[in-house]
Formats: structure tokens, C-alpha cells, sequence
């Protein structure tokens, strides 16, 4: 059996209705995990769900909330008979000059990137842990960027976040690990993908007048990546079950760049 398959596996996918995520949960479930879909969108979540075959599912998930993850883990825990893997992958971006940083958008980013990610590794952690609803151990992956590692202008807030990602999925290791909860905590840094998120992300430096265009600032990402060329959902996806799978069992507390050696 293949150390990347992950058949018998069950795994939650926030934010998993579309872009990244969606490809997060096609990769995980083609290597042969059930996966459940938790994201805001429930109707898009349900589709996507189903597209996968049978065996999988999706759940109401606000992020932010304390009482809709309680309700996510029991829901994907109840459809797949289990629970080893979560994917802290809800995220959203706002793109503002230093100068003109609103508190709206600040409390908007923190509320889904840092709050939304600490509650799905304490709900992941709590479910998986000795004596917690799936109890068997398990994995959790968290996603940051390479907004963490880098200076690129416009997104500092957002660039906050993500290094605040970064630090919690390294606390959270250590603490699963001193208190022998089997579960192994990672994160990722993908680099700039074209999904809505990122084409958007384009745009918006061209409008803050960072760059002449949306196509210059996508120039200036590619330039300064030494693979070449933008990322793609699946590089970022093949991690993520790579990060799950059992290639990975010595891998734990760190950030692991897919970003094409941008952020190095």
C-alpha cells in the first residue's frame, strides 16, 4: 500500500466549496479519504460534496463562531463514522495601503484567519485527542501563505495573519505532542494561485497604484519566483494530502513552502 493513500481516512475541509479548498478536498478524497465539506455555503458545499462520489458529505461552517464548529465536528464525525484529519483552509483577503488600513477590515481578516484558524485546532485537537468525540489521533493542517515570509505590498494585514498561522500550528505541535494527543500539526505557504482570491489579489494592487496593471503585478510575482510561473491549486492540494498521509508520519510543527521558491 502506498504511504500517500489514505483510504480509511476521514477528513474536514473548511472553506472547501470552492477555490483551494475545493481542490484541497478533490486531492484528499481522490487519495482515497471521505472528506466533509464545512463552509458558508452549504448548497455549493453539498454540490461539490456529491461530485466526489459516494461516502462524503458537507456541513454548515462558520468559522468564527464556537457553537457552528461544535456543530461541524459532531456533523462530520456523525456522516463519516470518524474524524483524523482537519484542514484549517478558510481564509479571506483585503487588499489596503498601510495608510489607509480600516478597523472593518482588520477585524474582518483576524476574525476568519487567525480566530477561524485557532478554533479548528482546538475543535480538531479536543475531537481527536484521548478520550474526545474520534479520539484516534489524527492530523491537522493549517493554511497560511507566502504573504507570511515575504514583504509584498498592500496586504499587510493580511500578511499578519498569516504569520500568526504560522506561530499557532508550531505552539499547537508542541502541545499535542507534550500532552500525547497523536495528532501532528503542519502548515502550508502557497504561493500566489489564479483563483478568484488571487486574480482578485492582482487587481487590487493595480488599483492601489502599486503596480501599472493586474498583468504587471502578476509579472512581478513570476519574476520573483524561481520555478517560473504561478502556482496551481493542485501544487498546493498534492501538499495537503502529502501533509496527511502517512509519507509524512516525522513531519510536525512546521511551515512547508508551495510557493515555488518564492518565499525563500
Amino acid at each position: 500500500m502506498s504511504v500517500f493513500d489514505l483510504t480509511g481516512h476521514r477528513a474536514l475541509v473548511t472553506g472547501g466549496a470552492q477555490g483551494l479548498g475545493e481542490g484541497m478536498a478533490r486531492a484528499l478524497a481522490t487519495a482515497g479519504a471521505s472528506v466533509v465539506i464545512a463552509d458558508l455555503q452549504t448548497d455549493t458545499a453539498a454540490t461539490v460534496a456529491a461530485s466526489l462520489g459516494d461516502g462524503h458529505g458537507a456541513v454548515h461552517l462558520d468559522v468564527t463562531d464556537e457553537d457552528s464548529w461544535t456543530a461541524a465536528i459532531d456533523g462530520a464525525r456523525t456522516q463519516l463514522g470518524g474524524l483524523d484529519i482537519v484542514v484549517n483552509n478558510a481564509g479571506v483577503e483585503i487588499s489596503e495601503l498601510m495608510t489607509e488600513i480600516s478597523v472593518a477590515a482588520i477585524r474582518a481578516q483576524l476574525d476568519v484567519n487567525v480566530l477561524g484558524t485557532a478554533l479548528g485546532i482546538k475543535h480538531g485537537l479536543r475531537a481527536m485527542r484521548p478520550g474526545g468525540a474520534a479520539g484516534q489521533g489524527g492530523v491537522i493542517i493549517n493554511v497560511a501563505s507566502v504573504a507570511a515570509t515575504i514583504a509584498f505590498p498592500g496586504i499587510g494585514i493580511y500578511s499578519a495573519t498569516k504569520s500568526a498561522i504560522d506561530r499557532m500550528t508550531r505552539v499547537a505541535a508542541m502541545e499535542a505532542g507534550k500532552l500525547g494527543y497523536g495528532v501532528r500539526v503542519n502548515c502550508v505557504y502557497p504561493g500566489l494561485v489564479p483563483t478568484e482570491m488571487g486574480t482578485g489579489l492582482a487587481t487590487d494592487m493595480a488599483e492601489l497604484g502599486l503596480f501599472g496593471s493586474a498583468e504587471e503585478a502578476v509579472e512581478t510575482v513570476v519574476s520573483l519566483t524561481p520555478s517560473g510561473r504561478l502556482g496551481e491549486v493542485r501544487d498546493i492540494a498534492d501538499a495537503v494530502t502529502f501533509l496527511a498521509s502517512d509519507a509524512a508520519r516525522f513531519v510536525n510543527g512546521v511551515g512547508l513552502p508551495v510557493d515555488g521558491g518564492m518565499g525563500m
